[in-house]
């Protein structure tokens, strides 16, 4: 889907959309407003679930959510005037409806009674402390999302698309390592239908899930479990790779030179086994990242473990640099990690830079490093050496085996950035 315009705040800004979040109750869960604002609409727009629950209110016109859901977007757009209504979901705020339409407009054109949302009210049937909850939408995205999160102990509670949504989340625990978690189920809550189930997630058994349900997860982990820490810097050996990868000490400082910050996109160029891209994403769910690889091999690779670290959002472009940078969005910051030695590789990297982004390059061969050093003498920057020893065996002792040495050179462009 296209990104959808920012609102146009030249045009009338009297309140004619009214955004109204219904639950299971229908309209027993309304308020008076609500229920006068559904009354007084010419149009009514909603799913079909939505429209049959609000029936007796409705006077003007159905229609009921069209595929694209932007065709939807535009034809509440084109009664921009007029008396109209939304329905959502719960509250439409909370990765609801409401966030999609205050992209295209303004909120002083509109007015919003949003219901409990199906995290809350999972939340108050559970007995658990909603902040202190991790509260994940799987609704139309993949069960992967999960992953980052799964840590001993957490309580997290996940919206999904459907009845398949419980089962396809229970056996992704159960694979992962952790099939000891609770795994209870919420269906069609605040309505007629509501029933709540417990389940161990390796033993789940649930086979007629009512279509909108919540999962709550316990998680428990198993001995030898693979957990991601929240920290950059993740043991090499949770990343599936040939060799060519950044190591763990070494990432942990090039992700601290790269300095994420929220809703930026990285290139990672050369991306290998994908891991700077992968804990980049990790920083922060609004990241974004390009790997871009031209061996199919570490493409496919790079694609398997973004998946298995919960970032299957990373994209990946099979293909060499610099020819492969042509036509990707204009970048926050950029990862060198190979092929930087090679003609115009760096040369098109700072031009696609943003301005005020951040490269950062690392070298292991005497070749990368001249090149580093060249533009490090012609436009500044920091260079840092990176020297890492590890024990190891010898002989029945033990002694220092020094790691190949890492050259990093960091740059930010300027605000008018001039090449020579």
């Amino acid at each position: 889907m296209r990104r959808l315009s920012t609102p146009d705040r030249s045009l009338s800004a009297a309140p004619w959309l009214s955004i109204v979040g219904i639950g299971e109750d229908g309209l027993a869960g309304l308020g008076d407003d609500a229920k006068t604002a559904i009354g007084a609409a010419e149009i009514v727009f909603g799913g079909a679930r939505h429209l049959e629950l609000a029936d007796a209110a409705i006077r003007g016109e159905r229609q009921v959510w069209l595929s694209p859901f932007e065709r939807s977007v535009e034809a509440v757009l084109a009664a921009r005037g007029r008396p109209v209504v939304v329905l959502a979901s719960g509250d439409p705020f909370f990765y609801g409806v409401g966030v999609t339409l205050s992209r295209r407009i303004a909120r002083a054109e509109m007015r919003v009674f949003p219901a409990p949302s199906a995290f809350s009210l999972a939340a108050s049937r559970l007995g658990w402390a909603l902040q202190d909850t991790v509260c994940v939408s799987l609704h139309g995205r993949p069960v992967d999302l999960i992953r980052p999160h799964l840590h001993p102990g957490s309580r997290i509670l996940a919206l999904t698309s459907d009845s398949d949504g419980p089962a396809a989340l229970a056996a992704l625990l159960a694979e992962s390592g952790f099939g000891g978690s609770t795994l209870t189920v919420l269906e069609a809550l605040g309505g007629a239908r509501e029933r709540v189930s417990n389940h161990r997630a390796d033993r789940f058994a649930l086979v007629d899930a009512d279509m909108l349900n919540v999962c709550a997860v316990e998680v428990v982990a198993g001995v030898e479990t693979r957990v991601l820490a929240f920290t950059p810097g993740l043991d090499d050996g949770l990343f599936e790779h040939d060799g060519q990868i950044t190591k763990r000490e070494v990432r942990a400082l090039t992700l601290s030179a790269l300095a994420p910050k929220r809703g930026e996109l990285l290139w990672d160029i050369g991306a290998g086994s994908g891991s700077i891209g992968i804990e980049w994403m990790l920083a922060d769910p609004s990241l974004r990242a390009i790997a871009i690889e031209g061996h199919p091999e570490r493409a496919a690779r790079i694609r398997r473990n973004a998946q298995n670290f919960g970032v299957p959002g990373l994209s990946v472009v099979e293909g060499v640099a610099p020819g492969a940078l042509a036509g990707l969005a204009a970048p926050d910051a950029v990862f060198i990690g190979g092929g930087g030695s090679e003609a115009g590789v760096m040369e098109a990297a700072l031009a696609g830079l943003k301005p005020g982004g951040r490269l950062v390059a690392n070298a292991v061969t005497t070749e990368m490093e001249a090149v580093l050093l060249a533009h490090h003498a012609r436009l500044g920057g920091s260079l840092i050496r990176i020297d890492i020893a590890r024990a190891s065996p010898v002989g029945t002792m033990t002694g220092w085996r020094p790691a190949m040495p890492v050259t990093q050179w960091r740059w930010v462009k300027p605000a008018k950035h001039i090449e020579d």
